[in-house]
C-alpha cells in the first residue's frame, strides 16, 4: 500500500470534529415570541385553581355555579354525575367540579379529590331534618388525606327561605369550630338572589392564592 493511501486511510478514520451544541437559552433569545409564549403559559398555569363542590342532593350546588357564572337558573336538573365549569374569577381561572350529592353517588366522591385546591360544601339551610346527615357526610369528606390541605368554604344556602337555620347554628352542627389545622369559612347565601356568593368565592380564591402561590 502506498504512502498516500495510508495517509488517506488514517485521515478517514479520524472522528470528525463535533459541532458545538447551541445553548438552549440561546434559542429563546433568538425567538422572543417563543419566550413570551412560554412565560404566558407558565403564568396561566400558576393562576389555575381546582375547586370541588359537593354536598347533599338538592342543596343548590349547580344553581350556585350557574349564578356565579352569569348563566340562567330557570331550569336546573339534578346532577347525576358531575359537571365541570371553567370560569374566570378575578385574576384566576377556576375549574369547578360540581358533583352530584345523591346518596348512591357519595361513594364516588373520592374519585374527584385529587389535586383539589379548594372545597366548597353546600348546605340547604332550610333542610334542618337532614342537617345531621349533612354533618356526617362532611366529616367523612374532611377525613380524606387528599383533601388535607384544601381550603374549605361552606355555603349555607337558601337563606331566602323562611325558617332557614341560623348560620352560626349550622356551623355548630357541622362541627366547623372544632376543626384544627384547617382553613375554613362559612357564608350565608342564596343561589336564587345571589346574596353572599361573591363574598364566599372572594374568600376561597384569596385563601387558596395566599396558601399556594403566596400572593396577597
Amino acid at each position: 500500500m502506498g504512502l498516500l493511501s495510508i495517509i488517506k486511510k488514517v485521515r478517514d478514520a479520524r472522528p470528525s470534529p463535533r459541532r458545538r451544541a447551541r445553548p438552549f437559552v440561546r434559542s429563546f433569545v433568538d425567538s422572543p415570541s417563543e419566550l413570551a409564549r412560554a412565560r404566558s403559559q407558565v403564568k396561566a398555569k400558576e393562576r389555575e385553581l381546582r375547586v370541588l363542590m359537593v354536598g347533599l342532593d338538592n342543596a343548590g350546588k349547580t344553581t350556585i355555579v350557574k349564578r356565579v357564572n352569569g348563566e340562567s337558573i330557570d331550569e336546573i336538573s339534578p346532577t347525576l354525575g358531575f359537571n365541570i365549569k371553567t370560569m374566570t374569577y378575578g385574576d384566576y381561572s377556576l375549574n369547578v367540579w360540581d358533583v352530584g350529592g345523591q346518596k348512591t353517588l357519595r361513594a364516588y366522591w373520592r374519585n374527584y379529590y385529587e389535586a383539589t385546591d379548594g372545597l366548597i360544601w353546600v348546605v340547604d339551610s332550610a333542610d334542618s331534618r337532614r342537617m345531621r346527615d349533612c354533618a356526617e357526610a362532611l366529616a367523612s369528606v374532611l377525613e380524606e388525606e387528599k383533601l388535607a390541605g384544601a381550603s374549605v368554604l361552606v355555603f349555607a344556602n337558601k337563606r331566602d327561605i323562611r325558617g332557614a337555620m341560623d348560620v352560626d347554628a349550622i356551623a355548630d352542627v357541622l362541627g366547623l369550630k372544632r376543626l384544627v389545622n384547617r382553613h375554613w369559612h362559612i357564608v350565608g347565601c342564596s343561589a336564587v338572589t345571589g346574596e353572599g356568593l361573591l363574598d364566599g368565592f372572594d374568600w376561597l380564591v384569596n385563601d387558596c392564592a395566599e396558601r399556594i402561590y403566596m400572593l396577597a
